[in-house]
């Protein structure tokens, strides 16, 4: 509605926007007349380069499907463009008015619908209709399941076929399992890498499978690895405090690598909001402890936003009356409902995440395939009340991670230009959730030496990146000054084919000490308390 209202009040800008629309609607017109008369014709409007809804021939060698799809298309990013354009609107109103038309443009689709769908018309003529029988077979397993189902669940079982590296459950309390992996290898690095995951997710996105597992990748690089297994909250721990995630969660796995390791350092990694919490983690430690003393040696970043100004997509969840809203709901339940953050990034990608599965499903029939990803993207968490309260409004609304002293976290001001340790940042080309340019910012608030990575791919799988022959994707790799912007970095970084995973143990070894006898998987302070993976990552 205000999109529309700026549009009114600017009668100049609305002519000149009609006037090159109109002759795009000619360019149209003629283009389907062509086609009606069985000519062939140059397309007015292509679908965008990621768009596979019109992938089947038939919308391109039927000229009445061509001439409806041609129509769509050409609407739909008339639309959006007008809209990435309103005059008078501020750059974020803009965004969060083209979104918003753009899931219901995306609704809209004729792939969407039976009639209007001619690949779905043929399935339900060659199969005699049993497409459409398990069509709505489907649709009744998704109504019961309460959600567009994107695989079977039946298929995977965390512990079985996923989540499959050997290792110790060495530590718990209310908040994490510490899991200690075991050597693979005879010698391993002293060391250990301390891996802290997102808490928003399961952790076994990174020990998937064994070709995708990046921990069995580390392990079998002679790593001595450690990992968090967040619990899975419910309303008893609506107090718990993103303070209470540093201590009790970051600082314990990383007291817990140390004893079991004999190692008066660590190498660190985080991922997505874990990453963020170490690098807060990472200030914290270089003011709570006395110089020289601060527990972790280097850092590595994946997909990490510290600087919230721009956020990417999720920006259109995110002003002060949606939060307030959200904060209402968390406060009755005592926590935030994994399903409901998992919806929300769904629909940051509608087309690919839930009308893909629409289609496929109820139109054509099909079941979906086995896919461990989308099985973990399915298997939600919750957060607690209090402690995502506090990073929404801190983080995203006030943006003050990256303000000099603003935060107060156990009892010490959080200063990111206290991380003097060397960090390796790595973000994805198409992230929409953490976006490589606003990742990069990273670099600008830290003082150690940074190397920064950029790999091909979006938030998840540009991360689960293992070394295949052939490399199926590719990365940009260059060290990066506190002065670069993300552009006189891209133009000067170096581009590899393969995964990045290999550059980064390169930079890890030297931090990790030579190789040697591998430490006890538990000792007395520390005894194992389960194998991997552990009671937490099973909750529901």
């Amino acid at each position: 509605m205000h999109a529309q209202l700026a549009w009114m009040m600017h009668p100049q800008e609305l002519a000149e926007a009609t006037t090159r629309f109109s002759g795009k609607m000619l360019a149209l017109q003629w283009h389907s007349w062509q086609r009606a008369f069985g000519l062939p014709g140059q397309d007015v409007e292509a679908p965008n380069p990621d768009d596979t809804r019109f992938a089947d021939p038939v919308w391109t060698e039927s000229a009445s499907w061509d001439i409806a799809k041609e129509w769509y298309l050409a609407s739909t990013h008339h639309i959006q463009d007008m809209l990435y354009a309103t005059p008078g609107l501020s750059g974020h109103e803009r965004r969060r008015a083209a979104f918003w038309s753009r899931k219901w443009l995306n609704a809209m689709a004729p792939t969407n619908f039976l009639l209007t769908n001619p690949v779905a018309l043929r399935h339900a003529a060659e199969t005699n209709g049993e497409s459409l029988v398990r069509g709505v077979r489907n649709f009744i397993a998704d109504l019961q399941a309460g959600t567009v189902r994107m695989t079977n669940p039946d298929d995977f079982q965390v512990g079985k076929n996923l989540a499959t590296t050997p290792g110790k459950v060495v530590f718990r309390n209310r908040l994490l399992e510490v899991i200690h992996y075991a050597p693979s290898q005879p010698k391993v690095r002293p060391v250990p890498l301390v891996i802290v995951t997102p808490w928003i997710n399961k952790y076994y996105i990174l020990d998937l499978n064994p070709k995708k597992s990046m921990v069995r990748f580390l392990v079998d690089e002679g790593f001595d690895v450690y990992i968090t297994s967040w619990k899975n909250p419910d309303e008893s721990l609506r107090a718990v405090s993103f303070d209470d995630y540093l201590t009790e969660g970051i600082d314990r796995i990383v007291d817990v690598a140390r004893a079991i390791s004999g190692s008066a350092t660590v190498n660190a990694a985080g991922y997505c909001i874990g990453g963020a919490a170490l690098a807060t983690y990472m200030a914290w430690a270089n003011r709570h402890y006395s110089a020289g003393e601060v527990p972790v040696a280097s850092a590595t970043f994946l997909t990490t936003l510290v600087d919230y100004h721009k956020p990417g997509d999720i920006e259109v969840f995110l002003d002060q009356s949606s939060i307030n809203w959200l904060s209402k709901s968390m406060d009755r339940k005592g926590y935030l409902d994994g399903k409901e953050m998992a919806a929300a990034f769904r629909l940051l990608r509608s087309n690919s995440l839930i009308w893909h599965y629409v289609v496929h499903g109820y139109l054509y029939g099909e079941t979906p395939p086995p896919f461990d990803v989308l099985y973990w993207n399915m298997d939600t968490t919750r957060m607690p009340a209090t402690m995502h309260k506090w990073y929404l409004n801190e983080f995203y609304l006030q943006n003050a991670l990256v303000k000099k002293d603003v935060l107060t976290l156990a009892g010490e001001k959080i200063d990111l230009e206290k991380i003097v340790q060397p960090v390796y940042v790595v973000a994805a080309t198409d992230d929409h959730i953490a976006p490589w340019k606003q990742t990069f910012l990273l670099n600008n608030h830290i003082s150690g030496s940074r190397r920064y990575v950029l790999s091909s791919s979006g938030h998840i799988l540009g991360i689960v990146n293992p070394p295949v022959v052939p490399p199926k994707r590719d990365y940009w790799v260059a060290g990066a000054e506190r002065h670069d912007s993300a552009e006189s970095w891209h133009d000067r970084a170096e581009h590899r084919r393969g995964s990045w995973w290999e550059d980064w143990v390169a930079w890890l070894r030297p931090l990790s000490g030579k190789l040697g006898e591998p430490p006890a998987p538990a000792t007395d302070n520390y005894p194992a308390l389960a194998d991997a993976p552990g009671s937490y990552v099973l909750e529901r």
